[in-house]
């Protein structure tokens, strides 16, 4: 009997030996599906599907572009900088020819998720892993809207591809987004209420929309519910109940005001592919984003005309306009406006017949992004 028992251990110890390298394997494969499984981007801001084989040869001339762009910019070398620097100075002033040059590459980042989004081609993806990680570990936030805004080509490439890349670009960019977004969080709540200065002007805007974007993308819900009380604040302090802003009170341009809506409309946007409308959200005043869009209507159609700048109380403006930098001076072209009503149109489709006088299709990126107006 004994014998038997120890023959039964004996198999038992043999088994667990045996079973053991296989069951590490598992909890390793386990440990390795955790960050996986964090780092899902969740905001999907882009609704563009992949392209059916027999649709690619016959995609609108918008997609054709953006990927035949991408094409041509597959073996780049990032350009990526610890600093960028263009708010308040002038060309070739300081490091801005070289920030601008360098942020080439957001935009690139975008439009390349966009693209492998559209064919499935892994080039693209290589694209955007490369250029992605190399910006993430390279970039420390400065915290300056301005110059950080077109970051969000960047979140947007994230969004996008976060699922395909390689665990190590995913988290790396976790910690990249998340140390902006509490950065910005933490900048805005330091400060005293109410808000003054660049913290209620379009730098705000910006702030904000970073702040949205990058919380919606990580899902992190102590994040998006500091955005969407920023929002609301900020919509308050920006935003009379006539729609009209306080850039364009400080400014006396209309050039502000499209600088100021962009943003919130991508920050809205954002939230309503949580569905959340950030549209008709109510500031303390009781304005709306959707106000100040319908106050800039009869300036982007050309029922209204206005001459830019000209009672502005900031200095740079003046000095803009005697470097004869172009929109500095003159007539508002309604223009300008293009790519805020092709993006409000996706909001709410009664700014679709807006955007398509302004142009009768949309940017190459916003046409593969969201291809349909809000209906």
């Amino acid at each position: 009997m004994a014998r038997k028992v120890r023959l039964m251990q004996s198999r038992g110890e043999a088994a667990v030996r045996a079973w053991r390298p296989a069951y590490a394997a598992l909890l390793a494969g386990a440990a390795a599906l955790l960050p996986l499984r964090e780092a899902q981007a969740a905001m999907n801001f882009c609704a563009a599907p992949a392209l059916q084989t027999s649709e690619r040869t016959n995609a609108e001339p918008g997609v054709k572009a953006l990927v035949a762009n991408v094409q041509a910019h597959l073996n780049q070398q990032a350009h990526a900088l610890a600093k960028l620097h263009t708010e308040g100075t002038l060309p070739h002033e300081g490091i801005y020819d070289q920030s601008v040059e360098a942020e080439k590459d957001l935009d690139l980042l975008r439009d390349a998720a966009l693209a492998w989004r559209a064919t499935s081609d892994d080039r693209f993806l290589k694209l955007v892993d490369r250029l992605l990680y190399a910006w993430v570990t390279t970039y420390q936030p400065s915290f300056n809207p301005i110059d950080e805004t077109r970051f969000e080509g960047l979140i947007l490439a994230y969004d996008m591809t976060a699922s395909a890349l390689p665990v190590k670009t995913r988290n790396a960019t976790m910690a990249f987004l998340t140390k902006l977004a509490s950065g910005y969080i933490a900048q805005i709540d330091a400060q005293p209420r109410p808000l003054t200065g660049t913290f209620r002007n379009n730098w705000q805007s910006h702030r904000i929309k970073l702040i949205a974007m990058a919380a919606f993308t990580l899902d992190n819900r102590k994040m998006i519910n500091a955005a969407q009380r920023l929002f609301v604040e900020h919509i308050g302090d920006n935003i009379a109940p006539d729609g009209s802003t306080i850039d364009f009170g400080e400014r006396d341009a209309l050039h502000y005001v499209t600088y100021d809506l962009q943003p919130l409309v991508m920050a809205a946007l954002a939230a309503r592919r949580h569905n959340r409308n950030w549209l008709q959200e109510k500031g303390a005043n009781g304005a709306t984003l959707l106000a100040a869009l319908n106050w800039l209507v009869p300036f982007a159609t050309g029922g209204q005309t206005h001459e830019e700048f000209v009672h502005s109380n900031v200095a740079f403006d003046a000095k803009r306009r005697e470097a004869g930098l172009p929109g500095y001076s003159g007539q508002w072209d309604p223009k300008n406006a293009t790519e805020l009503f092709h993006l409000a149109a996706r909001l709410d489709g009664r700014f679709t017949p807006v955007a398509l006088q302004l142009a009768p299709t949309p940017p190459a990126w916003l046409a593969v992004c969201l291809p349909l107006p809000a209906r």
